[in-house]
């Protein structure tokens, strides 16, 4: 028999006198815990009982902290942060190619850096031709009808969010005439960005799912191996990127995918890859979809560029839909923070596709029971001001057109700086520049060039040599382009 309480050794004394703290257990850990407590009461006066109470390591009394023992974590490389120590997460797989660049701390580096001509492109946040961050006048509009509406309350929301924004959320990524949307075979649930979404998710996956393996790209972005370790599952990867074409291995990609378990969850970018900027074809994502269904594999799409890659909301979603119209089951991790500019909102939704409503109901109910003690429910304002654009058709509208806007820039950023290294002849052939897609480029180019390019032009980058598209400017292209060309030809 299981208690939902039981009382423990752990003693603590207060001005009402000495306590026990509760917890769950059976019932001869309880009858142990009692005899236990019942001794060290009789053992010996009230005041050496106190004494020994207060000399305890964790009374927070005299002597050193109990939290000494720590030691200074490193910098986030990108948010110049602390983040959780790359040691923990080097069990049974290699990341020296995942991006997780620990002793770059380029935010912190560039803070620092008193330089009129630095340049921070490794912060993966848009910038306009000025160089400042970007509020689109679609969101001011939908905040300022969230401020005029005084029947607004700030109540907690239900543990799976805002209701409104999590189906507007599914079809925006799934579209409205999806059949999972129309059979009703999908549960979304508001989340903290990105990031929360894919933890989320994760955990669902390893309390719930017979597979216990995620698969990764080589390389990825730096976070996605801790949050699925934390999450409880076991990472590996599966090749991807090729160095010497700077393109897509995906010959090597069918073939990891081909020899992964049956079962295997395996992670998707589902547009503008990070850190590479490189996607598969359409053609290459049916053979891919056609792989991972004969295998039976789980595919868990990262969607954190929809319609800030190609400008179109529809074609950078359209992977994800190919998955979902063969009637298979998937996962589906949104974020707006680089299409609608809330970065600092954190607003994201997890969506997980089943193959009946009644699963979707039940996957949703334990959805509920990894949330509620993760972090209760999520916030209400960011989602609030996702749900007055996407049910807007004007907002909707002007949306797209901002949306575009963004993604037009980033792609004309890529032309400049491809036809500024040509101008100059830089060595090498720099059309990957102009292949890749979305926020980041992988330029190709390695630790010693880009220190180089630190020390020399004040340039911040991650070591591995992925630059920000979004963080250039017309005025700062000919800076990169020298940088680049000096380091080239200098064979650094």
């Amino acid at each position: 028999m299981i208690l939902d309480w039981k009382l423990c050794g752990e003693v603590r004394s207060s001005n009402l006198g000495v306590h026990l703290i509760t917890k769950s257990v059976t019932m001869e850990d309880r009858r142990q815990s009692i005899g236990a407590l019942l001794r060290h009461l009789n053992s010996g006066s009230d005041s050496d009982n106190l004494s020994s109470l207060y000399a305890s390591p964790t009374s927070g009394g005299t002597g050193g902290s109990v939290f000494s023992h720590l030691v200074q974590a490193p910098e986030d490389p990108i948010l110049g942060v602390p983040s959780s120590s790359s040691i923990m997460f080097c069990v049974s797989i290699s990341f020296s190619n995942i991006l997780d660049d620990t002793f770059g701390y380029v935010t912190v580096a560039y803070n620092k850096d008193p330089s009129p001509v630095k340049l921070n492109l490794g912060v993966g946040a848009y910038r306009t031709e000025e160089g400042k961050p970007l509020v689109l006048n679609v969101v001011r509009k939908a905040e300022q009808q969230l401020i005029n509406d005084r029947t607004r309350i700030k109540e907690y929301l239900p543990i799976v969010g805002l209701v409104e924004f999590n189906k507007l959320s599914a079809k925006l990524i799934l579209g409205a005439d999806s059949p999972a949307i129309r059979e009703n075979r999908i549960t979304t649930v508001e989340c903290l960005s990105g990031t929360g979404s894919l933890r989320v998710g994760g955990e669902f996956l390893a309390k719930h799912y017979h597979q216990k393996t995620i698969y990764i790209t080589q390389p990825t972005w730096g976070n996605h191996p801790k949050i699925f370790t934390l999450a409880g599952l076991t990472v590996k990867t599966y090749r991807y990127y090729d160095p010497a074409t700077r393109g897509l291995n995906f010959q090597g990609l069918l073939e990891d995918l081909g020899a992964a378990a049956p079962g295997s969850i395996v992670l998707l970018h589902a547009c503008a890859h990070n850190p590479t900027g490189v996607d598969p074809t359409i053609q290459q994502w049916e053979q891919i979809r056609k792989l991972m269904r004969s295998k039976g594999l789980m595919p868990f799409f990262d969607s954190a560029y929809q319609g800030f890659a190609s400008g179109s909301l529809d074609t950078d979603a359209k992977p994800i839909r190919m998955f979902v119209a063969d009637g298979g089951e998937c996962l589906v991790a949104q974020s707006y923070a680089k299409n609608m500019g809330l970065y600092g909102e954190r607003v994201g939704a997890l969506s997980i596709v089943c193959k009946s409503a009644d699963v979707a109901g039940r996957v949703e109910s334990q959805l509920k029971l990894v949330i509620r003690p993760m972090y209760s429910s999520p916030p209400i304002h960011g989602a609030s001001i996702v749900a007055v654009i996407l049910r807007d058709k004007n907002l909707f509208n002007e949306w797209t057109l901002e949306l575009k806007a963004m993604a037009d820039r980033i792609i004309s950023m890529r032309k400049q700086l491809f036809e500024a290294l040509r101008t100059r002849g830089t060595p090498g052939d720099w059309s990957h520049i102009i292949k890749q897609i979305g926020m980041f480029t992988f330029t190709g180019l390695n630790p010693a060039q880009v220190s180089f390019m630190t020390k020399e032009y004040h340039i911040y980058m991650t070591s591995d040599g992925r630059i920000s598209m979004a963080g250039l400017s017309s005025k700062t292209v000919p800076h990169l382009a020298d940088a680049i060309h000096a380091v080239v030809t200098k064979a650094v």
